[in-house]
C-alpha cells in the first residue's frame, strides 16, 4: 500500500520529515478491528508533536489520527459495519495511523459518516469532535439542555481545530452562554460565526474583558496556552467552577482552586483507545451523533484548507501550517495519486 511515513525526527522543513513509502499492507482484521480504505486525512497537532519528538528508531512510522473512508473488511467480533460502510475516525496513539491507504482501527472507536459531507469534509471532524465532546460533556459536565443557565463557559483558542468545534457544541447543545478568544480580525470574525457570543482578546487583558461583559463563568475549556494563562484562568473561573484542559505543558499550581472549591480535569481523547477502558464504545455512539448533527445542519464542517492529494509534500504543508500557530479551522488532504 501507499503510505506516508518517517523514520527520524526532522524539522517540517526538511523534506524526509515525511516521505513517501510503499509498506505491507496490514493483516487481515481480527477480533473487532475493521479494515477501512482511506479517503481522506486531517492534520492536527498531535501529528506533528509526534513527528518532532515521537522517535520510530528506524522503522516507518505511519501518522494520522482522523480520516474518513470505506469500510474493506471486518474482524469475526465486529457487530458496528459492514464492507461498503462509510465511516470517519480518529484512531489511536499506539497503533498505525491513516496516512496510508489502508488501515485497522477498533470499530469501538469508529462512526458512520455524516451522508452530507465529502470524505475531506468528513475527516476534518473526528479528533477535535471527541475532544471538544469529552471535554464539554464528559469532564466539565455542562448538561446537554438548551434551556439558558445564566452561567457562562470560557473556550480558550476558539479559532483552532478544537475551539472550533467547541464553540459549535457549546451553542447548539447546552443554555451557556459562549465566550471565547482570538485576536485577529479573521479568528474573531470565524468565532462569531461559528456560534459565540462573546469574543475577548488572549492578547490582553482577558479577566479584564470578562468582568465587563458581567457574566459569571463557571466553566473553563483551555486548548492552548493553559500555563500561560493559568493565574488568569483562576481568576476568572467562578467559585465551585471547573476548568478543563487539553495541552501539554508544564505544572500548573492548583493550589489557586483550592479557596474556590473548583476543580480541574484533563482531557485526553486517545485514553479510551490507550487504556482499553470499558466504555470504548461511547466514542463510535459520539460519532454517529455528531454525524446525525452534522447531516441535519446543527454541525457543520470545520475544514478551511483542502491540501490536495495525500502526498508527503501536501502533508507537510499541512503540519507546517499547523507549527505556523495561526491555522483557522482544519486542513485536510483527500485521495491518492
Amino acid at each position: 500500500m501507499k503510505a506516508i511515513a518517517y523514520t527520524q525526527c526532522l524539522p517540517v522543513t526538511d523534506p524526509n520529515s515525511l516521505k513517501d513509502m510503499e509498506l505491507p499492507d496490514p493483516a487481515a482484521p481480527a477480533g473487532r478491528d475493521v479494515l477501512i480504505e482511506v479517503r481522506a486525512v486531517s492534520i492536527n497537532p498531535v501529528d506533528t508533536k509526534q513527528r518532532a519528538k515521537s522517535d520510530p528508531k528506524g522503522s516507518p512510522r505511519i501518522l494520522g489520527f482522523d480520516g474518513a473512508g470505506v469500510v474493506r473488511a471486518v474482524g469475526p467480533d465486529a457487530v458496528l459495519f459492514q464492507p461498503g460502510d462509510q465511516v470517519f475516525w480518529a484512531g489511536a496513539i499506539n497503533r498505525p495511523g491513516s496516512n496510508a491507504e489502508l488501515q485497522l482501527v477498533d470499530e469501538r472507536v469508529v462512526g458512520r459518516m455524516p451522508t452530507s459531507l465529502t470524505f475531506a469534509e468528513a475527516a476534518a471532524m473526528p479528533l477535535t469532535t471527541i475532544t471538544a465532546w469529552e471535554g464539554l460533556f464528559d469532564r466539565l459536565r455542562i448538561a446537554r439542555d438548551p434551556t439558558p443557565t445564566g452561567e457562562a463557559v470560557l473556550i480558550v483558542g476558539g479559532a483552532g481545530g478544537v475551539g472550533s468545534i467547541a464553540i459549535q457544541l457549546a451553542r447548539k447543545l447546552t443554555g451557556m452562554t459562549v465566550i471565547t478568544t482570538a485576536s485577529r480580525p479573521e479568528t474573531r470574525d470565524w468565532c462569531l460565526d461559528l456560534g459565540a457570543h462573546h469574543v475577548i482578546d488572549h492578547r490582553e487583558d482577558m479577566a479584564a474583558q470578562v468582568k465587563a461583559l458581567k457574566l459569571r463563568v463557571s466553566r473553563i475549556f483551555s486548548t492552548t496556552n493553559t500555563a500561560a494563562n493559568w493565574a488568569m484562568l483562576c481568576a476568572i473561573l467562578a467559585p465551585q467552577g471547573m476548568i478543563c484542559a487539553i495541552d501539554e505543558g508544564s505544572a500548573v499550581d492548583m493550589s489557586l482552586l483550592r479557596a474556590k472549591s473548583a476543580g480541574f480535569h484533563w482531557e485526553g481523547m486517545f485514553a479510551r483507545t490507550l487504556f482499553q477502558t470499558p466504555d470504548m464504545e461511547a466514542q463510535h455512539r459520539l460519532l454517529t451523533e455528531a454525524a446525525a448533527l452534522l447531516d441535519s445542519g446543527t454541525l457543520r464542517t470545520t475544514m478551511t484548507r483542502h491540501l490536495g492529494p495525500i502526498t508527503a509534500e501536501n502533508l507537510r504543508a499541512g503540519h507546517a501550517l499547523v507549527e505556523g500557530g495561526t491555522m483557522i479551522g482544519k486542513a485536510v488532504a483527500e485521495g491518492w495519486v
